[in-house]
């Protein structure tokens, strides 16, 4: 494994939610959650809640704005021509067909968190527990936060309202791959996908777009999130992985809509979904694909976009 990427660490949780009236859902949820989580944190966390992030004084300090919108620190090297540096953490929906859930009946999600968002567990759980009175969904659908998992143990229980802090954190070492060595690697993209190329988002998945973007995604996430700047030879990698080839794709793209609630608009979101299989040298590039099955790649990986699982097979 790539020992530049010692620092970086992520941990992962299972939420469990029971409803307690009928809640309807929208075909993609991750969406939904996503949307719902940000109002219920502004409310939760924002001191001063008629501004905007970008004009408030307490932007630099807030927990709100770090973890929603991420703004770069005013002295970074990197990104000092976007306005936010990439969230801190994934909400990854049920993958499920099912969108109406009865009373009684569970729903699950998971969370990873990045870096030190780690350390805001406790806001997440509570800012859940809120949005369950709220209502999420059509109607607004009523749920109780039964249970918080990690690593199949319960950390938190609606029973006793209290957080243990014995959950362990994921870190490149412990994504050493279990499976034998191989020249071809499946791919299968299980929530809708989108890559950028050359500034156009792409609906096919040549090797080095799928590189190129992870290496940016994991970089600035190392930067801003885990406190290193990764010393990769980034141009010499993306060449190498040139030599990689697409042998069979089986990709599809699909159309559909989310309402941001920030940008009080609706916006349409395709994505790829479907697997591609490569066939090549792949060590030189296993850190940052089994990274990405944990941290996702491409745009709205916060509301789950770009979920990906690798299977490193013979042919």
């Amino acid at each position: 494994m790539d020992t530049s990427l010692n620092n970086f660490n992520l941990a992962e949780f299972q939420f469990i939610l029971v409803a307690l009236d009928g809640i309807s859902l929208p075909v993609y949820k991750g969406s939904t959650l996503r949307g719902g989580f940000g109002v219920a944190f502004k409310r939760i966390v924002c001191v001063n809640r008629d501004k905007v992030c970008d004009s408030c004084l307490l932007k630099g300090k807030c927990v709100y704005s770090y973890v929603f919108e991420t703004p770069p620190p005013s002295d970074t090297s990197k990104m000092r021509k976007y306005p936010f540096a990439p969230h801190p953490y994934i909400i990854t929906p049920p993958l499920e067909k099912n969108r109406i859930y009865k009373k009684g009946e569970p729903l699950c999600f998971d969370l990873t968190l990045v870096g030190k968002s780690i350390d805001y567990l406790p806001y997440f759980i509570y800012t859940f527990d809120e949005l369950g009175k709220i209502g999420i969904g059509k109607g607004r659908g009523s749920y109780q936060l039964e249970e918080v998992k990690s690593q199949g143990e319960t950390i938190y229980s609606s029973r006793t309202k209290t957080l243990k802090n014995n959950y362990k954190t994921i870190r490149i070492k412990d994504l050493s791959p279990s499976i034998p060595q191989s020249s071809v690697l499946h791919i299968s993209f299980l929530t809708p996908t989108r890559l950028k190329f050359d500034g156009k988002l792409t609906p096919t998945l040549e090797f080095h777009v799928l590189i190129r973007n992870l290496l940016r995604r994991i970089s600035l996430l190392s930067y801003f999130h885990c406190g290193e700047e990764l010393n990769l030879d980034f141009k010499g990698i993306i060449e190498k992985s040139q030599d990689v080839a697409m042998t069979k794709s089986e990709l599809s793209w699909i159309d559909w809509e989310r309402y941001s609630n920030r940008q009080e608009t609706k916006m349409k979101m395709g994505g790829f979904m479907g697997s591609v299989t490569y066939s090549g040298d792949f060590d030189p590039f296993l850190p940052f694909i089994l990274l990405g099955e944990h941290i996702h790649v491409g745009k709205g990986t916060s509301f789950g976009l770009g979920k990906y699982k690798v299977i490193r097979g013979s042919e």
